[in-house]
């Protein structure tokens, strides 16, 4: 009886295990597709598009806040904190970072471990290289509770 429930806490912990480590975001394994594209090939030509973070004057904000892309192009977002405060830029569709932003007033710390998703300290840099597949227009925002309300949010066209 002690074996079996030794293996059976074995192949238990060895499947919990193999299962990816996720915050809650659309993209689970660097395959698949969402409504607004897929995480990016490290392999391919992407173009940069550079994003900078930052707060002040009562208002956060990324810098653009407005970006247009072909569809089909795969995108280097070059992300960097030029705040005092934590940022991240979760990429998704509205709806998708709305309810994201909700989880996130309940779980203020919560860490992503998605593609799509990057969370950075003052003065960091980091990037989300992604390819968008399907055209409409797609959000991007800080879900730190009361960023996004401040302004942290923007919008990718994809044509």
């Amino acid at each position: 009886m002690i074996i079996k429930s030794i293996f059976v806490s074995a192949a238990l912990a060895a499947a919990l295990a193999a299962m990816p480590a996720r915050a809650g975001g659309p993209a689970g394994h660097a395959h698949d597709m969402t409504a607004f594209g897929r995480p990016g090939d490290p392999k391919k030509a992407a173009r940069t598009v550079e994003i900078v973070m930052r707060e002040g004057s009562g208002m956060m904000e990324f810098v653009p806040n407005a970006i247009t892309v072909k569809k089909g192009e795969q995108v280097r977002f070059k992300l960097r904190n030029a705040g005092a405060l934590d940022h991240e830029l979760v990429l998704g569709t509205l709806e998708e970072n709305l309810k994201h932003a909700e989880e996130m007033k309940k779980n203020p710390d919560m860490e992503h471990d998605d593609p799509n998703a990057k969370r950075l300290a003052p003065n960091k840099s980091g990037e989300i290289l992604w390819r968008f597949d399907k055209a409409g227009d797609f959000d991007f925002s800080c879900l730190i509770p009361g960023h996004r309300e401040a302004g942290m949010s923007g919008k990718v066209v994809v044509r």
